[in-house]
């Protein structure tokens, strides 16, 4: 079966979601870069992730959620300092790592305890999610230690014989990719630089 390139209109994302919903796995356009979404209660869908990626079962994969009411159930505590980070840069490219809900599959924890959660600003992000109706995973749309990939042709010829779709919403910007930070302790960590600069961050904690 060819993967399917899917309009990112109503009908489109309806698709997508029906796909991710019943085990399969979509390219989707973020604010940076094409991401790769799947049912995070599937375990199935999971593996093949890292399948699809090439990526070693040790590295852990980020969610994306559509409304901040979705962390409850993926992180077992929501810091004042993480409540004033997400009020200010989210929706927007900022990771924020929580220690993770024991009922998540360790294959997104990758047994560290922790997970990483984003709240995207892209409309085609925000409409897919909400679609499912709850989180999805969120990691780049490309095989692992390769550039990510700005189109969803780029996707396909790349990925493709492994995917159930690629939704296609146009070129994605690019760029450093969204910063990650672990809040799950008092003295926030940086993991990755990324949009987001340490100054900016830096600010909404001190002030």
């Amino acid at each position: 079966m060819v993967c399917p390139i899917l309009k990112s209109d109503p009908r489109g994302i309806k698709k997508a979601a029906q796909i991710i919903l019943g085990g399969g796995i979509i390219a989707f356009p973020t604010e940076t870069f094409y991401g790769l979404a799947a049912d995070i209660l599937n375990e199935a869908a999971l593996r093949k992730i890292f399948q699809v990626k090439g990526r070693e079962k040790g590295n852990p994969l980020l969610l994306l959620i559509a409304e901040k009411s979705w962390l409850k159930g993926l992180a077992q505590e929501i810091s004042p300092l993480a409540e004033r980070l997400m009020n200010r840069f989210w929706p927007g490219p900022l990771t924020l790592v929580f220690h993770a809900s024991p009922q998540l599959s360790p294959l997104l924890t990758a047994d560290t305890g922790k997970i990483g959660v984003r709240l995207s600003p892209h409309p085609v992000t925000q409409a897919l999610v909400q679609a499912v109706g709850r989180a999805v995973t969120g990691t780049s749309a490309n095989l692992s230690g390769r550039p990510g990939i700005l189109t969803a042709r780029e996707v396909f010829q790349s990925l493709g014989k492994s995917l159930d779709a690629v939704l296609d919403g146009g070129k994605t910007p690019g760029g450093p990719g969204s910063t990650v930070l672990d809040v799950s302790d008092p003295s926030p960590r940086l993991i990755r630089e990324g949009m987001i600069t340490r100054n900016d961050w830096e600010y909404v904690i001190r002030y």
